[in-house]
């Protein structure tokens, strides 16, 4: 028995889905149109993650490498990186210089704030930073636990090295675990990307 053919526009194949949905993707942006969602930025496994809903970065009462009280915030029209790091960490290592560089390179637009999650004793730690390039870096000790209270509400510690970026509004935006290259092409993007967003 011989089968009846089938209209045009009637039956869709996965070949014309697939196709329409090629399309539908390379529909050029209007012109002027911003983007709403952050470029890509990977550090071997981890991406940078949107962090919903939005939060304003609280105050954290830290200690700093000279026992120092020391109340940090994200500042009005920079962006902040708030970074978690722990003496145990091999990947920190990695980390906290690239993040001392970057601080280096924008002082002017950007802070880091590098936050010890593991040790109280203040010598261990100083001796651990010196042997990493990280004399433009503010670290600081959570010897109050204040960091850690707030990582239940917003700063989840799913990963170590974490680090954090609270645009210039002040809210916290995302985070990627690792230690990305923030020097790269695609760190410059995004951070350009929430600097255009304020």
């Amino acid at each position: 028995m011989r089968e009846k053919p089938v209209a045009a526009g009637t039956a869709l194949t996965r070949r014309s889905i697939l196709m329409a949905a090629a399309a539908s993707l390379a529909v050029p942006r209007a012109s002027g149109a911003q983007d709403s969602w952050p470029p890509a930025f990977e550090a071997g496994r981890n991406q940078f993650t949107l962090v919903r809903p939005r939060a304003f970065m609280p105050q954290l009462r830290l200690q700093d490498l000279h026992g120092r009280d020391a109340i940090v915030a994200a500042k009005a029209g920079r962006i902040t990186l708030v970074n978690f790091w722990a003496t145990w960490c091999a990947a920190c290592k990695l980390d906290l210089p690239m993040l001392a560089s970057l601080a280096a390179s924008r002082p002017d637009r950007l802070d880091v704030i590098a936050i010890c999650t593991d040790a109280k004793d203040l010598r261990r730690i100083r001796t651990f930073l010196g042997g990493l390039a990280v004399q433009n870096l503010a670290c600081y000790v959570d010897t109050y636990g204040a960091a850690a209270e707030a990582s239940t509400e917003m700063f989840s510690i799913v990963g170590m090295p974490i680090t954090y970026l609270v645009g210039t509004g002040g809210r916290v935006e995302g985070y990627i675990a690792g230690a990305p290259d923030w020097l790269s092409p695609a760190g410059a993007r995004l951070l350009q990307f929430y600097r255009e967003q304020g």
